[in-house]
This record gives structure tokens, C-alpha cells and sequence, in this order.
């Protein structure tokens, strides 16, 4: 068979599914690899190998077997000293084994921006028991946020207003994090404004951004997204100057997911996800090249022409509400009809072989005349979408 790379897809839900469509229209070879079988990802690769991201040996045997041209890292809990051996001995990492292991850990990516780079990030202490929580958030000051340092979609994160709700914080926290690190970053309650995600290419020609993607989030998970986000040109331009700062720093190709929040036009650093970003799912809609189809082309050396914003367009997610193996989704065609004659509207179903409460199962989204009617829009069609529980 003749292809282009051979890509080693670690993670396969959502994301990775589609990121393995837009490698795959560049001629790719896709292993798409997670903890399950069936996983979306692996409905639409070539091979799929099943094993947990954790178990070392079992990562290193993958990779002896496939040989990938690039290994592409698309889960927080991982064993990242695998991906520093691998590159070590030749393999290319994506964007790099040393931007995973700092972005996979809360600490490591909040001291290179807080500490190495000088960034503005909120006041935070790090804590491994509840006497330490307690001590940050006497540091910090109450409200504070309280989070897994490894963990992903805000699973785990809380914010506690009063002292006696922090160790219900701590355990929440404790409870939801991924991996084997039983630790967590107390930091400031932020009041912001508003909330960006910057979607940042680094390629080898240098940095692209998209439009700013406003979200709003629920049980610290990504709920709707909208693009683009209307911020002062100061704003826009410190927001810039920092993720190109912080990407340079930790180096390799591809996109990269930067957090801010911004009040009074004041920008400070949040979070970073070295890979395409879930609020970034707007961009199916939104953009000529979707997240997905920038890092695809930054990690294959591809050109990337001018990233263009066809209009203001919004995501909204399709939740299920109880775990089940046997179910169908309705709706979809009164979904699809929510838009007027000036508006886009399009799905996303994932295809994940079981249901939980609250899990992300699709998106719906919108292209509308200006982001508040493509977000009305984007919620009323995931609203028409039902899981039908067969059990």
C-alpha cells in the first residue's frame, strides 16, 4: 500500500476521529489507538490497537510493531517517558515528547508560562492532600478553583466559594483526575469578562492563529462554542503575543489549543492542549481549514494558506443522559431544519459504542449572521437530537 506517512494515533475519541479524516484525505495511514474497542477514531482508520495509554510496556510494543513515521498524542493520561524514549531513538512526537509531557501536567505548562516566560496567570499553589488545599486556598484567597493538574475537558474542577466546600472539592477532584498523579493546582478565581480559546498553528514556514473561540462551560466541561469572539485589538494582539510565546517555547508542528481569560481588556494565561481543542469543533463549520485540517497540515509540512472565517458560527453539544449499550439517535432530520435561509447547520455524531451521563455523544453546528443567532441556533438543533436507550 502507498501512502503519504503512517501516523500512530494515541487517543481515539471525537478529535482524534476527525483528525484521522483530514490525515486521511492527505493520503495518510492511520493506526488509531485507545483504552476500547470501537472507539470513534477507529471506525474511520486502518488499523486499531487497543490498550491503555498507561501501561508503558504495552505503548512500546505498538510502536515497535507499526514503526509510525509520527506519533500523535491525543489524550492527557499518558506515559510521556514513552514518548521521550521514542523520540529519542528517531521517532518524530507530535509537536514534540517534551510539549506533551509539560501540557499533559497542569503544574509543568503553568511554571514554563508563569515562571520561564513571564506570563500573566492567575496567583496558584500546587497541593497533594487536603492540608495542603487548604493551605493554597489561604494563599490563593476564597472563590477559588480547585483541579486535577492532569485531567481533561474540566473534568474534576470546581470552584469553592466557601472554606467548609473544600474538601468536597478536593475529593471531586481526587476522584475525577487521569493518570497516577494524586495532585491538584488551587488557584485564584478569575472574575473575567469573557473566556478565549486560541487556536495557534506552529508550522515550519511560523505561527498562524484562527479567530478567538468564546465557551461557556458546565461541571467543567466545554458546552457551546462560538466563533469569532469580539475582543479590543490590544486584546487580540497580547493574546497573540503570549500563545506564540508559550508554543515557541515548547516547539514541535501542529496546533495548539491556548486558554485565556480576559478582564478589562487585561489578558492572562489559563491552560494550553498541544492538539486540537474541543471548543475548536466550531471550526467544521466556521473556517476553510478545520482545527483538524490545520494540524494535519503542520504536522505533514503541508502549506497553510490564509485561515478564513466564512462567518460567525457556534457549536452546541449533544449529551446523553444515562450509561446504555444499546441506543439510537432521532431527530436528526428536524435538527438539520433548524436553520433559515441565511444559516448553515450541521451534526457531528461521534459514534462511541456506549452512553454515560453526560457524555458528549455529537455537536450540532451553526453559521448564522452573527454569533448570538448561530449560538440560538446550534442549541436548538442539538436539542432536537434524542438518544432513544434500547436497554
Amino acid at each position: 500500500m502507498v501512502f503519504t506517512a503512517k501516523i500512530l494515533l494515541l487517543g481515539s475519541g471525537e478529535l482524534g476521529k476527525e483528525l484521522a479524516i483530514s490525515a486521511k484525505r492527505y493520503g495518510c495511514y492511520v493506526v488509531a489507538c485507545d483504552s476500547y474497542a470501537g472507539a470513534p477514531a477507529m471506525q474511520v482508520s486502518d488499523e486499531a490497537e487497543v490498550f491503555s495509554m498507561l501501561d508503558p510496556d504495552a505503548m512500546r510494543a505498538v510502536v515497535e510493531k507499526h514503526r509510525p513515521d509520527y506519533i500523535v498524542p491525543e489524550v492527557e493520561a499518558i506515559r510521556t517517558e514513552v514518548l521521550q524514549e521514542c523520540e529519542e531513538r528517531g521517532f518524530a512526537v507530535v509537536p514534540s515528547a517534551r510539549a506533551t509531557f509539560m501540557t499533559m501536567n497542569r503544574d509543568r505548562i503553568r511554571e514554563v508560562a508563569a515562571s520561564d516566560l513571564g506570563l500573566r496567570t492567575s496567583k496558584y499553589r500546587y497541593a497533594e492532600s487536603f492540608a495542603e488545599v487548604a493551605a493554597a486556598a489561604r494563599h490563593t484567597g476564597l472563590p477559588c478553583v480547585i483541579k486535577p493538574v492532569m485531567s481533561s475537558s474540566g473534568k474534576g474542577q470546581s470552584t469553592v466559594r466557601v472554606e467548609s466546600d473544600l474538601e468536597e472539592a478536593w475529593n471531586y477532584a481526587v476522584a475525577n483526575m487521569r493518570g497516577d498523579r494524586r495532585k491538584v493546582i488551587v488557584e485564584e478565581f478569575i472574575p473575567f469578562d469573557y473566556e478565549i480559546t486560541l487556536l495557534t498553528v506552529r508550522t515550519r514556514e511560523g505561527v498562524k492563529f484562527c479567530e478567538p473561540i468564546g465557551h461557556r462551560q458546565d461541571r467543567g466541561d466545554y458546552q457551546e462554542s462560538w466563533q469569532p469572539v469580539a475582543m479590543s485589538a490590544a486584546a487580540l494582539a497580547e493574546a497573540q503575543r503570549m500563545a506564540e510565546k508559550v508554543v515557541d517555547n515548547l516547539g514541535g508542528f501542529g496546533l495548539f489549543g491556548v486558554e485565556f481569560f480576559v478582564a478589562n481588556d487585561a489578558v492572562i494565561f489559563s491552560e494550553l492542549s498541544p492538539r486540537p481543542h474541543d471548543t475548536g469543533m466550531v471550526t467544521l463549520i466556521s473556517q476553510n481549514l478545520s482545527e483538524f485540517d490545520l494540524h494535519a497540515r503542520a504536522i505533514l509540512g503541508l502549506p497553510i494558506p490564509a485561515i478564513r472565517l466564512h462567518g460567525p458560527s457556534a457549536s452546541a453539544v449533544i449529551l446523553a443522559d444515562r450509561d446504555s449499550r444499546a441506543f439510537t439517535f432521532a431527530g436528526l432530520g428536524e435538527a438539520l431544519n433548524q436553520g433559515n435561509g441565511d444559516e448553515e447547520v450541521d451534526l457531528r455524531i461521534f459514534g462511541k459504542p456506549t452512553t454515560r451521563p453526560y457524555r458528549r455523544m455529537g455537536v450540532a453546528l451553526a453559521l448564522s449572521q452573527n454569533t448570538d443567532a448561530a449560538r440560538d441556533t446550534a442549541r436548538r438543533a442539538a436539542d432536537c437530537v434524542t438518544i432513544r436507550y434500547a436497554d
